[in-house]
């Protein structure tokens, strides 16, 4: 636990995100940065319509001077993904490595979307047995046989939680891009690990089998597809940010960028299109701005 709160802690290191951390950084207050910016979707894109920067970019390249940038005025940045949020006197964030760091104002700036492994019966049984996110529907497979797969840390997170729910949990996936702390954790535990991939769904109403890369037909009730890092809506509802009430997909803020939870921001895609990179900077400049602003009101009165 930080002995020394941060002031602003942004998770997410795509263009809202890097932007906020420089306006955070500039106005003197102590800003942490986390995620990696190669899981921005602007990373692997190509720029051409972003006013000042002329002819094609690498979005690789952006991200790269972006966080030079925050970096320069101060901004630490953690290459580690979010693994839960809590909120008392202070937001606490329990990142991948087993730390868990203090802040007097967080920002979302993760994006929205969720992979999907795109095999038959995936889309058929969405809702019926295949779901995108633990934390949302552990609650339905109390004694189930479930199945997580994804090579990152939100499903060994997502393995480890249903635990305390199923009868049996396996976790299927090839390789594993954890910390060496999450990795000794899930070792430990009684999650069977499959080394194998999901090639289809079985299920007539809802899922009963999986059928994997290695021929075998694993028999489960459920099957989480958890690709990534958690994502904003995952981490937003342990907190009780709202979404919006049109898609609940987004998350819901006013002009200042700011939640329904007094010191959480959020900017960029999360918040609902357009989806560019001009918007989500803009919105990045505006919550970082109002993050500090709101930080240095709370030392003042601590």
């Amino acid at each position: 636990m930080s002995v020394h709160p941060y002031d602003v802690v942004i998770i997410g290191t795509g263009p809202a995100g890097i932007q906020a951390a420089i306006h955070a950084s500039r106005r003197k207050t102590r800003v942490l940065m986390l995620g990696r910016i190669e899981n921005s979707a602007l990373y692997t894109a190509h720029i051409e319509n972003y006013a000042f920067v002329p002819g094609v970019t690498l979005g690789a390249d952006l991200l790269r001077l972006g966080v030079a940038q925050a970096q320069q005025f101060g901004c630490e940045i953690k290459a580690e993904d979010v693994l839960g949020l809590e909120a008392d006197d202070l937001f606490r964030v329990k990142l991948e490595s087993g730390t868990t760091i203090a802040s007097r104002t967080l920002i979302f700036s993760m994006g929205v979307s969720k992979q999907k492994l795109n095999v038959p019966g995936e889309k058929e049984l969405s809702g019926r047995g295949v779901s995108y996110c633990v934390d949302c529907d552990a609650n339905f497979y109390r004694g189930a046989v479930v199945t997580v797969t994804g090579d990152r840390s939100a499903a060994v997170d997502g393995a480890l939680t249903m635990l305390d729910y199923a009868s049996k949990v396996y976790l299927v996936t090839e390789q594993l891009n954890v910390s060496a702390e999450l990795l000794d954790r899930l070792s430990k535990s009684k999650v069977e690990r499959i080394h194998s991939s999901i090639k289809r769904i079985n299920g007539d109403k809802i899922v009963d089998s999986l059928v994997l890369a290695d021929g075998q037909t694993l028999a489960t009730e459920g099957v989480f597809i958890e690709l990534g890092s958690k994502g904003a809506l995952e981490l937003a509802t342990q907190v009780g940010v709202q979404l919006d009430t049109e898609s609940f997909k987004h998350i819901a803020v006013n002009q200042q960028q700011a939640t329904n939870i007094p010191g959480i921001f959020a900017a960029g895609d999360i918040v609902g299109p357009p989806y560019q990179m001009a918007k989500a900077v803009g919105e990045g400049c505006t919550a970082g701005i109002e993050a500090a602003t709101f930080a240095r009101k709370m030392k003042k009165e601590e």
